[in-house]
This record gives structure tokens, sequence and C-alpha cells, in this order.
């Protein structure tokens, strides 16, 4: 009776030990499925950050905060660029408070509405580009631009553009 009883505890912890494994062996390869699964998506992730930093690093070339060059032109004249890049977008959205007609837009807005620069790019030390609109017609700027003496910013339109209205 006694060795009935081990040969059934035997078989049984054979059979546990064989059904653990083969779960284990199961549950094992399903999580190198998923790893391996995982490792792909990271490849193809820092592939696509690799592109987006590629092409980041070639949209912000044309970028006053990036350009070393008119950096260091705007601190051989004793100003702060960091500083200095606010305050010019700062007087630009100034102008449009001012009343009546815009004072660099060349354009007239729709009757009731007013015209008012809406995005500003400072290029370099000396360009900027903007977008403009009444909410019906829209446009794009070319603007010089220089600090006078009197540290007083000074716009000049070079061209300009509106879009036509379908």
């Amino acid at each position: 009776m006694k060795q009935k009883i081990f040969m059934y505890l035997f078989v049984f912890s054979i059979l546990l030990i064989l059904f653990q494994y083969v779960n284990s062996k199961r549950v094992f390869e399903d999580m190198n499925r998923k790893l391996d699964g995982y490792k792909n998506q990271l490849v193809r992730c820092k592939d696509s950050v690799a592109v987006l930093e590629d092409e980041n690093l070639e949209l912000s070339h044309f970028n006053l905060e990036r350009n070393e060059d008119a950096i260091s032109y705007f601190e051989n004249k004793g100003y702060n660029a960091a500083e200095l890049i606010p305050l010019i977008k700062d007087e630009l959205y100034r102008l449009n408070e001012e009343k009546g007609e815009h004072p660099i837009i060349p354009y007239a807005a729709e009757e009731g509405k007013r015209m008012m620069i809406n995005t500003v790019k400072l290029l370099n030390h000396k360009w900027i580009i903007a977008d403009f609109s009444d909410g019906h017609y829209w446009g794009e700027l070319f603007l010089t631009y220089e600090l006078t003496e009197g540290k007083q910013l000074k716009f000049n339109l070079v061209e300009s553009f509106l879009y036509p209205f379908n």
C-alpha cells in the first residue's frame, strides 16, 4: 500500500514537473517573441527620431536662434541676442495694435476687419518673414530690420504678397 502511494506521488510529481516545464517554455517563448517585437519597434522609432532630427536641423537652418554669425553680430554691438529676439517679435506684434491701417502690411482688409501679423520668423540679423491675415485674406511679408543708435527698431518692407481667394 505504501509503495503504491509513493508510486502515485512519483507519477503525479513527474506529471506536475512536465506540465510546469511545458508551460514555462511556452511563456518564455511568448516573452521572447514580445521582446523581439519591442526591439524591432525600438529600431523603427530610433530611425524615425534620426530622420526627424535631420529634418529639424534642415528646417532650422534659416533661424536667428541657431545662426552663430548673426548672434555674434548682435553681441559685438553689445546686445544680448536671447533678450533681443523676443523684443523684435514683440515690436512687430505691437504694430498690430496701432490705429488705422497696419503700418507695414500694404493691403487693405475686408470691411470691418483689420490686417494683423500672425507669425514672425527671424531669419538672421537683418531679415524677417511674417504672415498676416484679416481672417478672410492672408499673405506673407519679407522685411528687413535694423537697430538704430537710439536702440529703436526700424522695419522696412522689401516684398509682400496676398494669396488669391478662391
